[in-house]
């Protein structure tokens, strides 16, 4: 664990951090606003004491009331990884700027988040469906999102979230597990 990095990380950033750093593990965590992304990822990216030169991961949060974008980055100054956590992001019209100008490679990671959460990243060149449709209108990693009832159930039965279980129609007797009493 990397105490040093966390005081260098409250020290830099005191005003855009929302709240203390986090330790976990071999990971040092900081949450910032929408506001803030790219003031502090040129920080982050440009210093050379912080150096973190590789986006490793980006990826999109529906945490049911907000969404958030979470950057992994990786910086041969520290042996800790780092989670920047991008908190308060609407989940009507989420909206976030693009970080592709610091790592080129985030335009991809970016299009997915936009594919699969509905998280429009500003400045993204090629905003665009990676895994859906063009014309698909719903972002299936969302937690409201919602699946089309099975073929199997009368058409009046509507649709089922995704995270509700259902038992099969017409399952042959024993075939279906049964747990508790």
């Amino acid at each position: 664990m990397d105490r040093g990095l966390a005081r260098r990380l409250e020290a830099r950033f005191e005003g855009a951090l929302h709240g203390q750093a986090r330790q976990r593990h071999d990971q040092t965590e900081i949450r910032i606003g929408a506001g803030d992304v790219i003031e502090v990822l040129r920080a982050l990216n440009d210093e050379p004491e912080l150096a973190f030169t590789m986006l490793v991961d980006l990826a999109g949060v529906d945490t049911g009331a907000e969404m958030q974008v979470v950057y992994h980055l990786w910086s041969a100054t520290t042996s800790d990884w780092l989670r920047v956590i991008v908190e308060g992001l609407s989940r009507d019209d989420p909206r976030i700027a693009s970080v592709t100008f610091l790592w080129p490679g985030a335009e991809w990671m970016e299009r997915e988040t936009y594919d699969m959460f509905g998280i429009t990243f500003e400045g993204n060149r090629d905003l665009r469906r990676i895994y859906m449709p063009p014309d698909y209108t719903s972002f299936p990693l969302r937690k409201d999102f919602y699946l089309p009832d099975d073929a199997a159930r009368s058409p009046g039965a509507g649709v089922r979230h995704v995270e509700r279980t259902h038992s099969p129609v017409d399952a042959a007797p024993g075939v279906m597990r049964r747990t508790g009493a």
